[in-house]
C-alpha cells in the first residue's frame, strides 16, 4: 500500500460509536463526551482544569479543542452554538503561552466561554440578536462585559443561539429559535421549550459543550433556561452587571448573567464581569454595596445553613406549580431543614393577588386586569423602542438605524423572518411584539410613567421586601425560596431589578426535563444569596439527593417539531 492509500484509509471512520454518531439502539448515554488530553473533561470545573493546567496536564490549545470536539459531536442535534471565534486558537496560544512565562490572570485563565448572541464583541463574530437583519454590521466596541472577561484571560470561543432578539419581537413563539441559528432544543428532551431567551447559552454549559456562557435577562431570560437545563443561573441586580454593548429591550430591567455548572464556577464569572461603567450610569448604583474583595469570598457550605430562615410564599408562587413537582421540591426543603434551617411557610407577597398573574407569565397583565398604567409590557415596549434606536446609531456597515428599519426588513424577508403570523410556525403571531413597540413611538406619556412606577413599586417595598420583612420587627429572612418553574417567580423579580440564584434541583418525570430551586432577595443582596445557594447546592452533593444536577438523557434526539412544546 502506498503513502496515498495510508493517507485515505486514516481518514476512515472505523468506530463510530459511541464518540462520533449517537448509537441509534442505545437507551442511555447517548452523547459521551470523550477524555481530553488524558483528563476528564465532562462536569469539570474550573478549579479542576485550573489545576490540570498549572500541572502540565493540558494546555487552553488542547482544552478549546475538546471543547469543540464535543460541539461537532452534540451540536448538530441542540443547536446551541451560533457561531466560533475564527481566532480562538490563536488566542489559546497566546494564554498559553503567558501562563509558560509565569502570568496567569486569575480564576479564568484559559477558559473558554460563549455569550449570548446579543452581547457585542469586536472581533470576526457577528452580533445579530439571531436575526438576518444585522448580519455584516459592525460594533462600535466590545460589550464591557466581554472587554472585562478577555482582561480576565477568559477565551471568547463564539457566541451562543437565542430566542430571536431575545423573545421581543414576538409574543407567541417557539423559545429558542432564531432565523439565524433555528430551533435551540435542550439535551434533556429535544422537543420541549428549552427556556429563553438565553436559551443557547444555557443548553451549551449543560451539556458540556463549553465550561460557561453569559446571557441577557429582562424577564426570566437567565433564570428560565437554566433552571430549564440544570445548571446555575445568577440574575444580578439590575445596575451590577453593565449593559453597554448589548442589544437592548428595557434599560429598567436588562441585566447580565451567568451560566454553570457550579455556583463557585458561576460567582467565579461574575466576580470578574460586575462592577461600574461609565457607559451604563445604571451601574452607579452598586457603588458602595458591593463587597470588597469580590463574591467567591461568599462561596459557603452546608453548615451555613445552620441557623438561617427561609421563607416559601405559598400562595404567590407555589400554589400555581405542577404539585409533582412540588413533592421532589420539598423533599429538598425538608434536607435544608435537616441542616438546620428554619423554613416558614405562608410568607407571602401582601400584593400578590393583585400583581402575580394566577394564569401563568404574562407581562402584560396589568392590561389583562384592565389597567395598562399597571402593565410591565407598557414600559418595556417604550424602553425598547428608545434603546434599540440608541443600539442601532453606534452601529457601522448596516441599514438598520431604528425600530421601523427592522420591522420593513422582517417583512421583505418572510420567508426567513416571518414578519407576518402564520408563515414562519415558530413566530406564529409574526412581529406582533415589535409593531406594538413601534406604535408606541418611544413616547413615555403618563401612562408609562404611572406603569413604571406601579410595577417597580408593587414589587419592591410592596411586595418582594414586604415578604422579607415578614417578621416585621426589623428582622428580615435570609431569602425567599421559589419554584423557578413557575414563571412569576421571575417576573416579580424582574420587574423590581431585583437579583435571582437558581440552582438545579430534579427532573419532572413527565417533561423529563430540569427544574431548579430559586432564591429571591432584595436590591444588591449576591452576596446572601451566593452564600445560601452554594449552601444548599453543598448540601445536594453530600447528600446524595435526586434533588441534584444529573447529566443530560437526550430524550427525542431524532426530532425537529417546531414549535417546540411547552411543557
Amino acid at each position: 500500500m502506498n503513502g496515498s492509500d495510508d493517507l485515505a484509509v486514516s481518514q476512515v471512520l472505523g468506530a463510530p460509536f459511541p464518540y462520533y454518531f449517537p448509537e441509534h439502539n442505545r437507551t442511555n448515554s447517548l452523547f459521551p463526551m470523550e477524555m481530553c488530553n488524558g483528563v476528564t473533561l465532562e462536569e469539570a470545573t474550573i478549579d479542576q482544569l485550573q489545576d490540570y493546567m498549572s500541572n502540565g496536564k493540558l494546555t487552553t490549545s488542547q482544552l478549546v479543542m475538546c471543547y469543540l470536539q464535543r460541539q461537532y459531536q452534540t451540536d448538530g442535534y441542540v443547536d446551541a452554538v451560533l457561531q466560533i471565534n475564527p481566532d480562538f486558537m490563536s488566542i489559546a496560544t497566546t494564554l498559553d503561552a503567558e501562563r509558560a512565562a509565569g502570568k496567569v490572570r486569575g480564576p479564568l485563565h484559559g477558559i473558554p466561554f460563549l455569550v449570548k448572541d446579543n452581547i457585542a464583541s469586536k472581533d470576526k463574530l457577528e452580533t445579530t440578536a439571531g436575526s438576518w437583519a444585522l448580519v455584516g454590521s459592525i460594533v462600535p466596541r466590545d460589550a464591557h462585559v466581554v472587554s472585562m472577561l478577555r482582561e480576565a484571560g477568559a477565551l471568547l470561543m463564539g457566541k451562543a443561539t437565542l430566542s430571536e432578539w431575545a423573545d421581543m419581537r414576538s409574543n407567541n413563539y417557539s423559545e429558542g429559535y432564531s432565523a439565524r441559528g433555528g430551533q435551540a432544543r435542550s439535551a434533556y428532551n429535544l422537543t420541549v421549550n428549552p427556556g429563553g431567551s438565553s436559551s443557547g447559552s444555557a443548553i451549551a454549559v449543560s451539556a458540556n459543550q463549553i465550561m460557561f456562557a453569559l446571557g441577557t435577562e429582562t424577564d426570566g431570560s437567565v433564570i428560565n433556561p437554566a433552571e430549564r437545563n440544570a445548571v446555575v443561573g445568577i440574575k444580578p441586580t439590575v445596575g451590577l452587571t453593565s449593559r453597554a454593548g448589548v442589544i437592548p429591550e428595557s434599560a429598567h430591567q436588562d441585566t447580565v448573567g451567568t451560566f454553570a455548572r457550579t455556583v463557585r464556577d458561576a460567582v467565579y464569572v461574575l466576580d470578574a464581569i460586575y462592577g461600574p461603567d461609565f457607559r451604563d450610569n445604571y451601574t452607579a448604583a452598586q457603588i458602595g454595596k458591593t463587597p470588597t474583595g469580590g463574591y467567591l469570598q461568599y462561596i459557603t457550605n452546608k453548615s451555613a445553613l445552620q441557623g438561617a430562615v427561609f421563607g416559601l410564599p405559598w400562595q404567590s408562587f407555589w400554589a400555581l406549580n405542577d404539585p409533582a413537582q412540588n413533592e421532589q421540591l420539598l423533599a429538598l426543603i425538608r434536607l435544608i431543614e435537616n441542616a438546620g434551617a428554619t423554613v416558614i411557610n405562608g410568607t407571602e407577597l401582601p400584593n400578590y393577588q393583585m400583581i402575580v398573574s394566577p394564569d401563568g407569565w404574562n407581562w402584560d397583565y396589568g392590561t389583562t386586569r384592565g389597567f395598562a398604567n399597571e402593565s410591565e409590557y407598557t414600559v418595556v415596549k417604550v424602553d425598547f423602542y428608545n434603546n434599540i434606536a440608541a443600539y442601532l446609531s453606534e452601529l457601522e456597515n448596516t441599514n438598520m438605524k431604528s425600530l421601523a428599519d427592522l420591522v420593513q426588513y422582517n417583512n421583505d424577508n418572510l420567508g426567513s423572518e416571518g414578519g407576518a403570523p402564520g408563515i414562519n410556525p415558530a413566530f406564529s403571531s409574526g412581529q406582533d411584539g415589535f409593531i406594538a413597540s413601534l406604535a408606541t413611538g418611544g413616547i413615555m406619556n403618563d401612562t408609562y410613567w404611572q406603569a413604571l412606577d406601579f410595577c417597580q413599586r408593587s414589587t419592591r417595598e410592596d411586595g418582594i421586601d414586604a415578604a422579607l420583612n415578614y417578621f416585621n420587627n426589623g428582622t428580615k429572612l435570609d431569602a425567599l425560596l421559589v419554584p423557578p418553574d413557575v414563571g412569576q417567580t421571575y417576573q416579580i423579580a424582574a420587574q423590581a431589578g431585583y437579583p435571582m440564584i437558581t440552582v438545579p434541583a430534579g427532573v419532572n418525570v413527565v417533561s423529563l426535563m430540569p427544574f431548579g430551586l430559586a432564591l429571591m432577595n432584595t436590591a444588591f443582596s449576591e452576596a446572601t444569596l451566593i452564600k445560601y445557594a452554594s449552601a444548599i447546592e453543598d448540601l445536594q452533593f453530600s447528600s446524595g439527593t435526586r434533588q441534584q444536577r444529573t447529566l443530560p438523557t437526550w430524550s427525542g434526539y431524532l426530532d425537529r417539531n417546531i414549535p417546540l412544546i411547552n411543557a
